[in-house]
């Protein structure tokens, strides 16, 4: 059984000014809130955790009825890796999922693609990637694929969806308590560690308010 990481704690400074005065995951993109789409991608057993900082009342409120969740407010920002490491005693020791709450999908659900490609004999860490022609709203690549599946940087290849699985040791060697969790994937890429595989739908970054026309027209044309 895994657990799941919801980041939702940005400050939305490039979805303002739709986010003054909410959290960029309570944007509603075709009726529902961003953090909406996001559960519903990783939704499964296990532990999960949702962290939030800007408007971090208004989302406490939204989630409040959900069973087996815990919210998680960051006083202070603590970035991705920080914030997986601050959640670690509710998510536990083992892999953890983890989805950022700031997209949209069409075709099979993240966990489950992720989930089908797990190999922990094999990887530290497992991140979901989308050719540049899938991906909406995001022009650069990071990485592409070796022909084992390993991760190469690449910045003309295939697009970060913000989904993922990491295993979680190695967050105890950074120092600072803000972090990115890119810090974290570039220690497993550096050992042959970090696997990528791809989503077979389409994928929208929804990190802007451009962003809801381009998702909400990639879902009407999936309905």
């Amino acid at each position: 059984m895994i657990a799941t990481m919801v980041f939702a704690a940005g400050h939305g400074t490039r979805m303002r000014p739709l986010t003054d005065t909410r959290p960029k995951a309570l944007i509603e993109v075709a009726g529902r809130p961003l953090i909406e789409h996001a559960l519903e991608q990783v939704a499964g057993p296990g532990p999960r955790a949702v962290n939030a900082h800007a408007h971090a009342a208004l989302l406490r409120a939204h989630l409040a009825d959900r069973p087996g969740l815990t919210f998680i407010e960051e006083p202070v920002l603590l970035e991705t890796g920080g914030g997986l490491r601050n959640a670690l005693p509710v998510l536990g020791d083992g892999p953890v999922l983890t989805m950022n709450a700031d997209a949209v999908w069409t075709g099979p659900r993240a966990r489950d693609t992720l989930l089908a490609h797990w190999d922990p004999a094999r990887m530290d860490g497992l991140l979901l990637m989308i050719p540049p022609d899938r991906a909406l709203g995001q022009a650069g690549g990071s990485f592409s694929l070796d022909p084992d599946g390993r991760l190469v940087r690449d910045r003309a290849g295939l697009v970060y969806t913000g989904a993922g699985i990491v295993k979680t040791e190695g967050l105890a060697a950074f120092a600072d308590p803000v972090f990115s969790l890119r810090e974290l994937w570039f220690a497993m890429l550096a050992e042959g560690r970090l696997s990528g595989c791809v989503h077979p739908g389409q994928w929208a970054d929804v990190g802007t308010p451009d962003g809801i026309a381009l998702a909400e027209a990639m879902l009407d044309r999936a309905a």
